[in-house]
């Protein structure tokens, strides 16, 4: 049978020799042998339950609790191997956890957008979609607009987040409220609308040119989920945002 110093066992299981002493003076590794200068040795064994202690103080578990878990006869060699396994596959999951809720904070930080997941939604609402925020940054990331917009959203909270939402939503109503009203886009109230439209978007994300406004007009016809949402406020509501806009850019820019 093979025996070794503490030195060796310390080298071999990358531990200090203060920590072997420590878990012989604690009962949780005894050395099973001493020379006869009575220096400990310790055997295969002993090698094995190290290897045990090591794996459960990785995960956590407190050293009368391993002491515990390992002194008792009624569960077989197997049984512990079983438990690791489920310990670990438990652990490893908590890590995708870990991984995944850090990769969002990196999405947030470089989206300018510091809320989490949840309050994305709660202040966006069930429609959202965190997707639309990768291919924002595929569709605009290069333009001066998409870094001015993350440089001012990089600071806002979520109570800014709140307040940006009320304003968009009361906008919307009054916008739906002309439109059902029979006002004309091109009518000096449908220009005004469009102008806080253009506004809001200024003064809140980036200079918002009235050559942009007219291109985000057009988006909101041309993309199915751009006009889906406006649709859903008022039917019909798309195409009137984007001749209110057309005409009140056309008015500024004479």
């Amino acid at each position: 049978m093979s025996s070794y110093s503490v030195g060796q066992v310390a080298r071999t299981a990358g531990v200090t020799v203060r920590t072997l002493h420590h878990y012989d003076e604690i009962g949780l590794l005894s050395p099973g042998g001493r020379t006869p200068a009575g220096y400990r040795r310790y055997e295969d064994e002993d090698l094995d339950r190290l290897q045990q202690v090591l794996f459960y103080r990785e995960l956590g578990f407190p050293l009368d609790q391993i002491a515990d878990i390992l002194d008792d006869r009624s569960v077989s060699p197997n049984e512990h191997l079983r438990r690791q396994r489920r310990l670990i596959g438990d652990r490893i999951r908590h890590l995708q956890e870990l991984a995944a809720a850090v990769e969002r904070a990196m999405e947030a930080q470089k989206m300018g957008i510091q809320l989490t997941p949840e309050e994305k939604f709660e202040v966006f609402g069930k429609d959202y979609q965190e997707g639309w925020e990768d291919e924002a940054e595929q569709r605009w990331g290069g333009t001066d607009a998409w870094k001015e917009s993350q440089r001012r959203t990089g600071g806002y909270s979520k109570a800014d987040w709140v307040r940006i939402k009320a304003e968009a939503d009361a906008l919307n109503t009054r916008l739906a409220e002309a439109l059902a009203a029979g006002t004309a886009p091109d009518s000096e109230e449908g220009a005004a609308l469009a102008e806080e439209h253009r506004q809001h978007i200024t003064g809140n994300f980036y200079e918002c040119t009235y050559a942009i406004h007219r291109g985000l007009g057009e988006m909101y016809l041309a993309d199915p989920r751009f006009t889906a949402t406006y649709e859903k406020i008022a039917p019909g509501l798309a195409r009137w945002l984007r001749d209110a806009i057309v005409a009140n850019a056309d008015r500024r820019e004479a």
